[in-house]
């Protein structure tokens, strides 16, 4: 008789996925990779022998970047930059060519979150939120390909989505709509870029619990009783089972994916009860009063 045990475990920090060298040789840039799961897969590709360019806009995060490469012997550069910025971008990638040379595969994770109802949203808010997940992630893809195009040079790139960009979220218009964009953005330019040796694929990580989750995502999980249990895999996601799955995408590997989004995540996304338990708004789910105008 079956027991409910859920999805192994994955191997620890550390194994590769890939053979050793994989990537030697090879420069890979990250944006919003001195943090969380931007950290884990840049992490992976560095133990695969590449050298890393991590973007970010926040100095800290640029630092911690830096700690984690360096026990990693890896080389890298870290650079600030804002991705809304078309010119900023420009001038990452050219010292990013000074200091290295044209990247071989570029990881958009970089975006902006928060929950809210949407009726509570100001346009500053949603504008925030659309410009870094969806303009971010198209300006730094369009920098990189023209680069690419005009070297006449193949490439990889692997956006970083999220499950409500099928399914929509409550509290997250801004962001499912961003990442609902990001899905498109990654299958179109998978057709147009593929004929030039360039892959675009999208990655969408599930629950991965660590130490630089927002705010909110922590009070919601300090709400769950037990965190594995919610899963059909009846255990939440390891940072490096993405890291991973990215290292896999850009890999030699994987040249014939392009246009696909994978995801990761247990098959959490697509869980659905048999008998639909009472809805709750949102308003409530966030403890938020009935909404006034003024």
């Amino acid at each position: 008789m079956a027991t409910t045990q859920g999805l192994p475990r994955p191997p620890a920090p550390g194994a590769a996925a890939l053979p050793d060298g994989t990537f030697d040789g090879t420069t890979v840039v990250v944006t919003g990779g001195g943090t969380g799961l931007g950290k884990a897969i840049a992490a992976e590709f560095a133990r695969l022998g590449a050298r890393l360019a991590i973007l970010s806009r926040k100095p800290d995060h640029l630092e911690a970047a830096r700690r984690a490469m360096d026990e990693l012997g890896a080389e890298v550069a870290c650079i600030e930059c804002d991705i809304r910025d078309a010119d900023a971008i420009a001038a990452a990638f050219d010292r990013i060519e000074e200091r290295f040379d044209l990247p071989a595969v570029l990881v958009n994770n970089a975006a902006a979150n928060f929950p809210s109802p949407t009726e509570d949203l100001s346009p500053n808010a949603w504008r925030t939120v659309v410009d870094i997940t969806l303009n971010g992630t198209f300006l730094m893809c369009r920098e990189y390909a023209r680069r690419l195009l005009a070297a006449d040079r193949a490439g990889s790139i692997v956006n970083i989505g999220a499950s409500y960009a099928w399914t929509g979220g409550p509290g997250f218009a801004h962001s499912s709509a961003a990442k609902a964009g990001v899905k498109n953005l990654t299958e179109t330019l998978a057709v147009e870029w593929g004929p030039y040796g360039i892959q675009v694929n999208c990655l969408v990580p599930g629950l991965m619990p660590h130490e630089d989750m927002t705010a909110d995502i922590k009070g919601n999980l300090a709400a769950t009783n037990d965190k594995d249990a919610c899963q059909p895999a009846l255990r939440v996601g390891e940072r490096q089972e993405l890291g991973w799955a990215a290292t896999f995408l850009a890999s030699p590997y994987a040249r014939f994916i392009s246009g696909h989004t994978l995801v990761v995540d247990g098959a959490n996304w697509q869980r659905r009860n048999l008998v639909s338990p009472p809805v709750t708004p949102i308003r409530d789910q966030m403890g938020r009063p009935p909404f006034d105008e003024d």
